[in-house]
């Protein structure tokens, strides 16, 4: 056996110890809340620091949430938007950058630096609302969708992988009889898919977490996403104003808690919902995380 130096042994120790303390700083924060929202909030105003487990169980505010039609309907508006919003992307971010890998397409160098200049300069909000409304999707929910489908980030990331595919591989399959739409289907596509899991990720958490676009262009309350539903729970000082309740039936639901500690609850409750989806997908799609950027973004 081979043997481990004493400066091997710190260094593990101390890296452990480094990474268990970073550890702790990312999970705590969120155990904090969803053992919150299991808790009494009376009992949670009171209490200092982190909790370690639910002090007065409740499940009360888990009821209120998937029971009530505002939070289910920005729960579907979000999961429509996350999953068709993400494959429209993923489909026009790996044509850009198919079109955008070949060598010898005319005016590359053009389009490329053409496609790149909106990542430095922005036209401005006023200028981006005018042209949404201007195309008619001012109020509509393609509006959450349509003007934020296109990374040039991640297209040129995406470029770059589909860059590294040696060119005799193509070249093969085009003496077989292959067309560019068979290349990039059955040999790009593949050939890239840490970096095609990757986009996924980056697409699904940027419309999942996405709130801001909906407080400028919907209007109408069942078009709301999730977040920006949150968003009013966790502002709101009243529960009428969110929910649509009066807080004499709020009272009479939850009996051992006032308006105010409902929406103290209620609070933890929507960010746990919220987030969990994003958490449950995350570890499927780890493994290719580090591998999609690094080839993605080296190579070229």
């Amino acid at each position: 056996m081979q043997k481990v130096s004493v400066s091997r042994r710190a260094f593990v120790v101390a890296n452990t110890t480094f990474m268990l303390l970073v550890m702790c700083c990312c999970v705590l924060p969120f155990l904090h809340i969803f053992w919150a929202s299991l808790s009494l909030p009376s009992i949670v105003r009171m209490t200092q620091g982190i909790l370690l487990y639910p002090k007065g169980f409740q499940i009360e505010s888990y009821k209120l949430v998937f029971g009530k039609d505002t939070l289910l309907s920005g729960y579907r508006v979000t999961l429509f938007v996350t999953f068709v919003g993400t494959a429209i992307s993923l489909v026009l971010t790996a044509l850009g950058a198919y079109v955008l890998s070949k060598r010898g397409v005319f005016w590359n160098k053009v389009f490329i630096k053409v496609v790149t200049i909106p990542m430095f300069i922005s036209g401005g909000l006023i200028p981006f609302y005018l042209l949404v409304d201007g195309i008619g999707l001012n109020g509509s929910i393609w509006a959450l969708i349509l003007p934020y489908c296109m990374s040039t980030w991640n297209m040129m990331i995406m470029r770059a992988s589909f860059r590294a595919i040696p060119e005799s591989i193509q070249e093969s399959t085009r003496i077989d009889g292959a067309d560019e739409w068979t290349i990039l289907l059955r040999i790009a596509l593949p050939l890239s898919l840490p970096v095609v899991a990757v986009m996924v990720l980056f697409y699904s958490i940027g419309y999942w977490n996405s709130w801001f676009p909906a407080s400028i262009f919907i209007r109408k309350r069942n078009l709301y996403p999730l977040q920006l539903i949150m968003r009013e729970l966790l502002m709101m000082q009243n529960t009428t104003a969110a929910m649509g309740l009066s807080s004499a039936g709020v009272i009479a639901e939850m009996s051992e808690l006032n308006a105010e500690n409902y929406v103290e609850s209620l609070k933890y409750t929507t960010i746990i919902v919220a987030t969990l989806p994003i958490l449950c997908v995350y570890p499927f799609l780890q493994k290719y995380f580090v591998k999609g950027v690094l080839v993605g973004s080296l190579k070229e």
